[in-house]
């Protein structure tokens, strides 16, 4: 079993395989925590982590409500190997959410920022060098090819936030997701408009608010059904 690092793109399934675009998303995410390890001040720190989140999650929601479903299906082991990844994501949604909450910059910081990059570095690991060639072994060319397409088209749609506390697994992730997106994107644009001091007398009391209905959204009970207790964070 070789891993999808060692892989050309032809043995991954060619551009539409769900391996090849998981393995591009790996690269440029590797990319950006270097970029984050080199950041030598707080606002070029902050900038990677934003775009970081942006890669990262709707990376992350797709996987869990397209790919681990079907490993669940078709590996004999596959629910005790996607629960581990799912904890991994829970970490660093976990870890995001606590960075984003401080009002100001505490000690541990740096830690968790670390922790943050190894969680990060280690999901990767184990999704190309376990997880993906396992599926791979069990898929067509075809079959890869189309769940590639549908993974892209999740990742489209999906929360580009932290959002620790609604299930990494079905029904609760796919019922959130449109939610989550529409109020993700809507911060996201009013987060530009603050960077460029557009009207902030109207900007910051809509992304209080914004803030406020996504951490109502994440408590609504069904978004959390289907979760695993090791992943359940409280609302």
């Amino acid at each position: 079993m070789r891993s999808l690092a060692d892989q050309t793109l032809d043995e991954l399934g060619g551009r539409l395989s769900v391996l090849s675009r998981q393995k591009s998303d790996h690269i440029e995410l590797d990319r950006l925590l270097r970029e984050l390890e080199a950041a030598g001040t707080r606002w070029e720190e902050d900038r990677t982590l934003q775009r970081i989140y942006r890669l990262v999650f709707p990376h992350a929601f797709a996987e869990e409500t397209v790919l681990w479903p079907v490993i669940r299906r078709v590996l004999a082991d596959g629910q005790a190997l996607t629960l581990e990844v799912e904890q991994e994501h829970q970490e660093v949604n976990e870890l995001v959410r606590s960075l984003e909450d401080e009002k100001d910059p505490s000690p541990d910081r740096a830690t968790r920022i670390a922790r943050l990059a190894a969680v990060l570095r280690e999901d990767v690991r184990d999704e190309e060098d376990e997880l993906l060639p396992r599926l791979q072994d069990r898929l067509s060319r075809r079959q890869l090819r189309a769940l590639g397409v549908a993974w892209e088209a999740v990742r489209r749609v999906s929360p580009t936030r932290a959002h620790p506390v609604v299930a990494r697994r079905p029904p609760g992730n796919a019922l959130s997701s449109l939610p989550l997106s529409v109020v993700d994107r809507l911060r996201d644009g009013a987060d530009v408009l603050a960077r460029h001091d557009v009207a902030p007398h109207l900007v910051e009391p809509a992304q209080r608010r914004l803030h406020q209905v996504g951490r109502r959204i994440e408590r609504t009970v069904p978004f959390r059904r289907g979760e695993d207790p090791s992943t359940s964070a409280e609302g």
